[in-house]
């Protein structure tokens, strides 16, 4: 190995002595314990995008509440989606050679994902200042919102760095079974930025710059967080500044793992961009609908996403230490669980559309509008499921290729048809957003029957 990560025999231990209760523990639980302070994480990184949203959304108008959202969102969303993506690699990896209690690899991985980390943060900015304008007119951003659009996705990728080192340290934390302290500290960065929010947007009324400022102020401050817990940890996931640095074949290793995730969020992004082009088409009452849509909507992401992710660190420690029991009875409980989850929140949603938009703005037109998506589209949610705690059961295995191509085909490529195809014959909003449960129900079925009879997953169970 390239890299020179000391891990002390004490430090192994200390770690081999504990119980690690994701291998031993209660199973349902186990995914609860671990749920619930990612849920409140990811719900509060939401509230960054979210608190600038509302602010700039009833404190400037609608035009700014378009432009921090809409087309910048889900240009960040590539960009940023894409690490993300790779990173889950890292995850996967780490968290295996932590279930078989394997130190030294540990070590590596932790050491080579930070390096990662700063690398791809100084590209995409690069990238994400430099081309924002070009991209924004190509997704057809209407005149009067390309302005403070372009002003607002600059800054933001001018402190992207901090988003990346965030995400990856958390990943590794979560990849140990610490989810608690990311929660702690994207608190403390929420919190921040809600301040500096209504000091830089209200107080000094720098419009889209302050809520682009706030944010990525609060990014750094989790990112400077995440870091100082690493460097002070006795366990083997202990980082040195110092010892920061590729190792080739770990590095290999996270990509081949994490590429197709990275891959996969570039596809749903790509696809998703022609569906926004085809929303600014609508007009701006539209786009500020959507964008306010997306918001609310984020509520059912971060649910299911979290179970996602606690389906992959559950799996990936329990298939290291070789409890594929575990693994199988892990997957049918949170598949139960997250769909108790999805329709309780559908019925909230549903019935409450009008009052969760008017947090939003004030604009009677933007409210009927955005009504009729939520309506349409959250008794749709359900079909989703299947696809994000199957993709994460397979991630934990290694198991990410396959997947990453039933997404492509199943919602990508059949969403880019249904654009190209339906909108031109009825180009109205409801047509845009039924291609959403259109491929969400088709790669669902893909995903069960790939899982059921041709998953590696099975035919370990199998053999076992």
């Amino acid at each position: 190995m390239e890299a020179n990560t000391e891990i002390t025999h004490e430090q192994t231990e200390n770690v081999i002595g504990k119980e690690n209760k994701i291998v031993t523990g209660v199973i349902w639980q186990q995914l609860l314990l671990f749920f619930f302070p990612i849920l409140f994480g990811t719900f509060f990184q939401q509230l960054y995008n979210a608190a600038d949203a509302v602010i700039v959304g009833r404190f400037v108008g609608k035009e700014a509440l378009s432009a921090v959202g809409g087309g910048t969102g889900t240009l960040i969303q590539l960009l940023v989606g894409f690490f993300v993506g790779l990173s889950s690699g890292a995850t996967v990896i780490i968290s295996q050679y932590y279930g078989a209690k394997r130190a030294e690899m540990v070590g590596y991985a932790v050491h080579t994902s930070i390096a990662f980390s700063l690398v791809a943060g100084v590209g995409m900015l690069i990238v994400g200042v430099t081309a924002a304008p070009w991209a924004l007119r190509a997704m057809s951003t209407p005149e009067d919102i390309l302005g403070p659009s372009t002003t607002y996705i600059r800054i933001y990728f001018l402190g992207v760095i901090g988003n990346l080192i965030y995400n990856m340290g958390a990943g590794i934390l979560r990849a140990v079974g610490d989810s608690k302290r990311p929660l702690y500290f994207l608190i403390a960065s929420c919190l921040t930025n809600i301040v500096l929010d209504i000091a830089f947007v209200i107080g000094l009324h720098m419009g889209v710059a302050g809520a682009a400022l706030a944010t990525i102020l609060s990014q750094a401050l989790s990112a400077v967080l995440v870091l100082w817990v690493l460097m002070r940890t006795k366990d083997m996931h202990r980082l040195e500044l110092k010892k920061i640095r590729f190792d080739g074949r770990m590095f290999h290793r996270i990509i081949r793992i994490g590429l197709p995730a990275g891959l996969q969020s570039v596809m749903y992004t790509s696809s998703n961009i022609l569906i926004q082009s085809s929303v600014n088409a609508l007009g701006t009452d539209t786009v500020a609908a959507w964008t306010a849509y997306s918001k609310i909507d984020s509520l059912f992401w971060m649910i299911v996403n979290a179970f996602g992710i606690s389906i992959t660190t559950f799996v990936g420690q329990n298939y290291g230490a070789g409890k594929m029991d575990r693994v199988h009875k892990g997957v049918r409980t949170c598949m139960g669980i997250t769909a108790g989850a999805t329709v309780l929140l559908s019925v909230i949603l549903y019935n409450y559309a009008s009052i969760c938009y008017q947090l939003f703005t004030t604009d009677a037109q933007v409210v009927v509008i955005g009504e009729q998506i939520l309506h349409f589209l959250v008794p749709t949610y359900f079909t989703y499921i299947a696809i994000e705690i199957l993709s994460g059961t397979l991630r934990g295995i290694g198991d990410s290729w396959l997947p990453m191509i039933i997404c492509c085909l199943g919602i990508c490529v059949l969403r880019v048809v249904w654009i190209l195809t339906a909108v031109p014959l009825k180009n109205d909003i409801l047509t845009i957003v039924f291609s959403y449960p259109l491929t969400w129900t088709v790669t669902s079925i893909a995903f069960i029957v790939y899982y059921v009879f041709f998953s590696r997953l099975k035919t370990v169970g199998r053999k076992r």
